[in-house]
């Protein structure tokens, strides 16, 4: 039988073939306030735009989604960005404010150390370099793409009752971006595994280095050391300060009138993507999923857009501040991707001089900082100096002249070429196998795993990004800046692994350890997702021979939760009071699906984050180092549970009765709980009664809350707070293509395609989405005019009405 997304659940997957039929009418068109419509386009709003070389025509059909049809690619890309801004405008110019450390123009004196801490994160190398990295025609797309952003705040300027409410809100207008603007700002990029090494470090600090295995489980299996020169007890209490402090958002306080960074989440950063071949679909042809989980915010992070125009004809999501698509299909091959685990950053830790603490030890002499002095502007006061210190690895991150020692951060970000995904300008034209991994060859980052699927029916898996040559140290811990810990260039990418139509006859990715056994690049250690993910992926789509497009965006929605089908396994012959009984009652018939009306999911989540997981860390661990651990690894903790002779069977101990003791007490505490918070009786129990996701717009409103499912392991993942159970990452967009029939491809992307809280495509596609529904994502123009909603007409300035 055919493994389901629990009890029996359908996806509706939104009228998903039907939609496309003569039965569905187009809604009646909605226009926006502009210039007066030309003779002979009825129906259009008109913009007439300097710099455009021929007329653009933009249709959005009724689920918010833009389709641009250009005459050539220049014109494309500067009518993407006006696009964008018409519907992200707000959404963007903060993302470029915070990522530029401009905050304070806008904002005043309360954010020059985050802007002074975002400037440490900007790429200031050649910028020759830059573009070329990128390939041809990278910079005339970014410098196209914000010629189209200064239009549209051209077209507000004098049209202002159409300025988003946000800004007047705020008090201030949007800026005008250069080219560089585009590519510059890196601090919003993933990239691992900083926090993961101090992290470490602090733990073998309180418990030595022989804490170490416990804490996460490597990949591959690997033991380190304590690098010669390093005091893991050195580190300051604050020394990620400022690194967490450019990389976090931006969330308005309506209650108080401020803006403040918002804080940051545990790293739970992942995806889902599979392509399956012809010979295993119901259709003949490849099936390509993926679904990205990132920040639950309103607007998406993502922006679903088409971009048409002669030689390039591409549907798919990208970054709102980017010009092309990242995940899509362009008419020939289908891309989809998961973040690959490379380690791609690393702690150095320096001696200052003890008579000059502008000097800091390397080999037998001393270097000077570099230090830059830059004006921040502040609104409402005078302009602030801020000044910016580097090593020759990186931003100094923490300045502890008391301690006699500088940290700075050697990373990926600042090389040429690693602007996050604006290297999908490249890849996205790609028609072949051969293309498409020529192009990830020079991939910059984020690291990416590609699954890739074409017409002539080949499926593929790639994976991409710098990966470090670190010679004499693993990455794991930091390092002294001294020299002897120094990078030796970067891995090829063609020295990755990658797979090419497999015998299985289908690939996946869940950001899982993937390297085969003995490959030669040790890309990281421990920034791997628990395999939970895409166990069960490729569980599903092993046990189906001919799978749907329908299957696919089933198992998208899949909510079985692996550890929970392995944890509950291990209730049997337990035995305790009358509490305990209950609880034990429950999950014993548990059958593992995380879905927003189960009650023992209710309980089983929070046994297992809250509960079973600290239980599991006092036990092995050192009283002040299981303290720090914020999440137990999982996989440590089912491998204890399992084989509790090995883990708590020391010195004689009876190690079943401790994991039986750890279950039975951890499980009475997680009823406890639940009882608490959703009252006596389980009948009235359910996980969205306390996961419940809000979409929150960082200028103040909400979209939900809404009753959420799924968990940190499984397909529909849901990353939520311990204690809180308030979900902040997950899969918000969503894809399922159906290779070569374009038009029967599903997509979904939540609370909706606009930006703007007054729009109607705002929070439009919300109920879809929380019944794992899907919209049609139309390809071919025909299918695209039958469903238009609204029409714009761009114009040369100077030109002529067509």
């Amino acid at each position: 039988m055919r493994p389901t997304a629990g009890r029996g659940k359908k996806v509706s997957a939104v009228v998903l073939l039907g939609a496309l039929g003569a039965g569905l009418a187009a809604q009646t068109p909605v226009h926006a306030t502009g210039e007066p419509r030309p003779d002979g386009q009825a129906g259009a709003s008109v913009h007439r735009i300097a710099g455009l070389q021929r007329p653009v025509r933009l249709l959005v059909d009724r689920w918010g989604v833009p389709h641009i049809y250009a005459s050539g690619t220049d014109d494309l890309y500067l009518a993407q960005g006006f696009n964008a801004a018409r519907d992200r405008l707000f959404q963007i110019d903060l993302w470029r404010r915070r990522g530029l450390g401009l905050l304070s123009e806008v904002l005043g004196p309360a954010h020059v150390e985050q802007d002074r801490a975002a400037r440490l994160f900007l790429y200031r190398g050649d910028m020759r370099k830059e573009w070329a990295a990128y390939g041809a025609g990278a910079e005339a797309a970014a410098t196209r793409f914000a010629a189209g952003i200064n239009a549209y705040i051209d077209w507000l300027e004098r049209n202002p009752g159409a300025m988003p409410a946000e800004f007047r809100r705020l008090g201030y207008a949007p800026a005008r971006w250069s080219p560089e603007d585009v590519v510059r700002i890196r601090s919003h990029g993933l990239s691992m595994n900083l926090q993961s090494e101090v992290g470490r470090a602090q733990a073998v600090c309180a418990g030595g280095i022989g804490v170490e295995p416990l804490l996460k489980k490597t990949q591959p299996e690997w033991k380190t050391t304590v690098p010669a020169g390093l005091d893991p007890c050195s580190l300051p209490p604050d020394v990620l300060a400022t690194y967490q402090l450019a990389t976090q958002g931006v969330t308005f306080q309506a209650a108080t009138g401020t803006v403040q960074a918002a804080p940051t989440p545990p790293a739970a950063e992942g995806s889902n993507a599979w392509a399956v071949a012809p010979r295993r679909t119901s259709t003949g042809r490849p099936i390509l999923a993926s679904d990205p989980h990132r920040s639950m915010t309103a607007p998406a992070l993502r922006y679903i857009t088409h971009l048409s125009a002669p030689g390039l004809d591409v549907i798919g999501a990208g970054e709102p501040s980017l010009p092309g698509v990242s995940i899509g299909h362009n008419g020939t091959a289908a891309f989809g991707l998961t973040i690959f685990g490379a380690d791609q950053e690393d702690l150095y830790v320096y001696e200052l001089h003890p008579d000059d603490p502008g000097r800091y030890r390397y080999g037998d002499g001393w270097e000077r900082f570099t230090t830059v002095t830059e004006t921040v502007p502040v609104a409402g006061g005078q302009p602030r100096q801020v000044e910016l210190s580097f090593t020759r690895h990186g931003p100094v991150i923490k300045l502890d002249t008391a301690g006699g020692r500088a940290y700075a951060l050697r990373t990926t970000w600042l090389q040429p070429g690693t602007a996050p995904y604006f290297g999908s300008l490249k890849y996205m034209r790609a028609r072949t196998w051969r293309e498409f991994t020529a192009a990830m060859r020079t991939w910059g980052g984020p690291p990416e795993n590609q699954v890739y699927a074409d017409t002539r029916g080949d499926i593929g898996w790639v994976p991409g990004g710098l990966v470090p040559r670190r010679r004499g140290y693993d990455g794991l811990l930091p390092v002294p800046g001294d020299g002897r810990y120094e990078w030796d260039g970067f891995h090829d990418g063609a020295e990755l692994p990658r797979s090419l139509n497999p015998a299985e006859g289908f690939v996946a990715s869940a950001n899982e350890y993937n390297l085969p056994d003995g490959h030669p690049v040790r890309a990281g250690f421990d920034s791997w997702a628990a395999p939970y993910r895409h166990q069960r992926i490729t569980e599903v789509l092993a046990a189906t021979p001919r799978g749907s497009v329908a299957d696919s965006a089933a198992l998208q929605n899949d909510r079985l939760s692996i550890p929970a089908r392995r944890l509950v396994r291990l209730l049997d012959g337990l035995r305790g009071d009358e509490t305990t009984g209950r609880a034990l009652e429950l999950l014993r018939s548990y059958d593992g699906v995380a879905d927003a009306d189960s009650a023992a999911a209710a309980l089983f989540e929070v046994w297992f984050t809250t509960h079973l997981g600290p239980a599991f860390a006092r036990e092995v661990m050192p009283a002040q180092v299981a303290a720090m651990v914020y999440l137990p690894d999982p996989v440590l903790l089912l491998d204890a549970v399992e084989n509790p002779r090995r883990w708590f069977g020391a010195d004689g101990t009876d190690g079943t009765a401790v994991r039986d003791r750890l279950l039975l007490t951890s499980l009475a505490a997680a009823y406890a709980e639940v009882s608490r918070r959703l009252g006596p009786d389980p009948a009235a129990w359910s996980w969205g009664a306390l996961q419940r996701l809000t979409f929150t717009h960082p200028a103040g409103g909400q979209v939900g809350p809404v009753p959420r499912g799924g968990s940190w392991h499984t397909v529909d993942a849901s990353s939520y707070l311990p204690f809180s159970y308030q979900p902040f990452s997950g899969p918000s967009f969503k894809m399922v293509l159906d290779v070569g029939r374009w038009d029967r491809s599903l997509a979904v992307n939540a609370p909706g395609q606009s930006g703007d809280p007054a729009s109607p495509h705002y929070r439009d596609l919300l109920a879809l989405w929380e019944k794992g529904e899907y919209f049609p994502l139309l390809y071919s123009r025909a299918a695209v005019e039958r469903h238009t909603v609204r029409r714009i007409l761009l114009l040369p300035a100077a030109g002529r009405t067509p």
